[in-house]
């Protein structure tokens, strides 16, 4: 007996629209990691991008537990030497709503191109219009 692998072409792809007022970030990023790689359907595969597209509003209302609004860093590094740079979630969500969901979904995905390609049908905005109504997206309640 052989084992049925869906066509790419025959995988559907649906969108739906997250709501973030008040969502622990966490939670709410487990949950999207899961549906943009597809586990929540009977057809997925680990080599196969078979997730749904997710739009996030209202990013800025996220909500963090404890004291990790302060003392969650965010590193990076600009190439030079001694160019390691940092910032708090509470910075950083005022200078990108988005970034904080952004980088902890990013975190819960694979690390190779099919992450890469993944993370990209993510579409994360503060506010709570988005710019998708033509692809009639559906609510997700999480």
């Amino acid at each position: 007996m052989k084992t049925y692998l869906t066509p790419v072409k025959e995988i559907d792809k649906k969108w739906y629209v997250v709501d973030a007022t008040d969502k622990i970030l966490g939670r709410l990023a487990s949950e999207i990691a899961l549906r943009l790689r597809g586990k929540h359907k009977p057809n997925y595969s680990t080599f196969m991008d078979t997730g749904d597209f997710i739009i996030v509003v209202n990013s800025e209302k996220i909500r963090l537990t404890g004291q990790k609004w302060s003392d969650k860093i965010y590193y990076h590094h600009t190439g030079y030497i001694g160019g390691i740079k940092q910032i708090s979630a509470q910075k950083l969500n005022e200078k990108k709503p988005g970034e904080l969901i952004r980088k902890a979904i990013k975190g819960m995905l694979p690390k190779n191109s099919l992450g890469r390609k993944q993370l990209k049908k993510l579409k994360v905005y503060a506010g709570a219009t988005h710019p998708h109504e033509a692809q009639q997206p559906e609510p997700l309640a999480l």
